[in-house]
């Protein structure tokens, strides 16, 4: 047989029928997210890297909205219903369509464990190519209870057995059943059929497959991976531990890449963050889905992106907010309480504070006042702000939409801007200050007089 796994065709067998009722949740548990990814996704992704050409997602009944989110993941997934729940045998055995185009490999992968990588599925079927029946994923448990134990002789398998199941003696040992999978494919649905569910809770347990491989004549083996890795989602605490250790994967992996973090513990990214070389991210910043950060740019304080781009050297913050559709080109500048929503800023544009631009093309070297606001939803419909290059808005002015302020031009401090501005003129859109001398005076002196009656 071929070690190449790359030349091996593979199926992933994707479980994701558990409602999950110890979530508390009206969303079922795979749907619950980590970095901005579904339980699901996460796992799906994993799949797919590992080189499994076909996926197969079981789902429970009534699920559409599980399925969905396969589809959006996978647009190829094939779907498959678990309609009784009779245990993990029986849900695998549920894809049997799949299972009897006998691929080379089959994966058993679970939608609540997000952590496990690619690599550890691409190391889950390197055995199968060397002609073992079935691997096994274990980890070394800090504490067993609960687990499937591994009964070994030297390097082979002979058998798993459910702690509930275990005796005394098994229960000590600390290698322990992940519950991922693989198998080969000439055998694997053969395998599956032969489970039966004479055991204490009257299910088909996948794990029986290695004893039935045995019975056969067949080789099973063991992939072992830190148990971090393989930490499984069933409650809201779990969830939050998931959520901690995807995080600090994903910091490490930016800090790796040459970005720095100053406070790596205070920043939170999303599974596609995309970071440049010699970023610096300060303390307190939250990435949302689809951000990317070119190179040398900086990311401030307390600042929230979400579906942005930050172009080279450009700066945000403390305190900005980058709404979806975001785009600051090369060295702009965004300051401290500042929105930006489905807007580009021109290279080297400014907007230093308390404004909010949204549906607006902002020109090259465009200078922002405080308190600029586009006005760009009349409560039906929005509209854009164009801006051009080297244009000077004052401070406290309002861009009505549609409106375009031409090359160069300046609007006034406290303008309403309703018309169009040609380049290089000056808009001015507010009342004429009036002054009267003495008024204060009389004003206090009259108030007085009132006030003593």
């Amino acid at each position: 047989m071929t070690s190449n796994a790359n030349s091996r065709s593979c199926l992933a067998v994707v479980l994701a029928a558990g409602e999950g009722s110890r979530m508390k949740s009206d969303i079922p548990k795979v749907m619950h997210q980590v970095a901005g990814r579904t339980l699901l996704g996460h796992a799906l992704a994993a799949v797919r890297q590992a080189g499994a050409d076909s996926v197969a997602v079981v789902v429970g009944p009534d699920r559409e909205d599980v399925a969905k989110e396969a589809r959006a993941a996978l647009p190829n997934a094939e779907i498959y219903t678990q309609r009784e729940r009779l245990g993990t045998g029986h849900a695998v055995l549920t894809a049997r369509d799949a299972l009897a185009r006998r691929p080379s490999d089959v994966i058993v992968a679970y939608a609540d464990t997000p952590l496990v990588t690619a690599e550890t599925f691409v190391k889950l079927r390197a055995p199968l190519a060397e002609g073992a029946a079935v691997v096994a994923l274990g980890f070394q448990a800090k504490d067993p209870t609960g687990y499937g134990r591994f009964l070994m002789s030297g390097d082979e398998l002979l058998d798993i057995r459910e702690h509930r199941d275990a005796t005394e003696e098994e229960r000590k040992i600390t290698l322990c059943n992940a519950g991922l999978m693989a198998i080969r494919g000439d055998i694997a649905l053969t395998l599956l059929e032969k489970l039966d569910n004479k055991n204490s809770q009257g299910e088909y347990y996948l794990t029986d497959v290695v004893a039935v491989a045995r019975s056969l004549g067949e080789r099973a083996v063991v992939a072992v991976v830190g148990e971090d890795e393989v930490h499984g989602v069933n409650d809201r605490a779990q969830l939050a531990i998931a959520e901690a250790m995807m995080q600090k994967r994903l910091r490490h992996a930016a800090m790796a890449s040459g970005v720095t973090l100053v406070a790596p513990e205070t920043v939170f990214f999303s599974f596609d963050t995309k970071l440049g070389r010699d970023v610096i991210v300060e303390p307190n910043v939250v990435f949302g889905r689809g951000v990317v950060v070119e190179d040398r740019a900086v990311i401030h304080s307390f600042s929230h992106l979400e579906g942005a781009t930050i172009g080279k050297d450009a700066g945000v913050g403390p305190f900005a907010r980058l709404r979806p559709g975001a785009s600051l080109g090369p060295k702009a500048k965004v300051g401290n309480f500042v929105e930006i929503k489905n807007a580009e800023l021109g290279q080297g544009a400014k907007v230093g504070h308390l404004t909010y631009l949204g549906d607006a093309t902002i020109g090259a070297d465009v200078n922002v006042g405080a308190g600029t606001i586009t006005c760009n939803y009349d409560g039906f419909g929005k509209y854009r702000t164009v801006v051009g290059e080297g244009a000077f808005i004052g401070s406290n002015s309002s861009l009505v939409a549609p409106v375009t302020i031409g090359k160069g031009a300046y609007v006034g401090s406290g303008s309403v801007i309703t018309q169009d501005v040609p380049a290089d003129a000056l808009a001015l859109g507010r009342g004429r200050q009036a002054v009267k001398e003495g008024w204060a005076q009389a004003f206090r002196a009259k108030s007085l007089a009132m006030k003593r009656k």
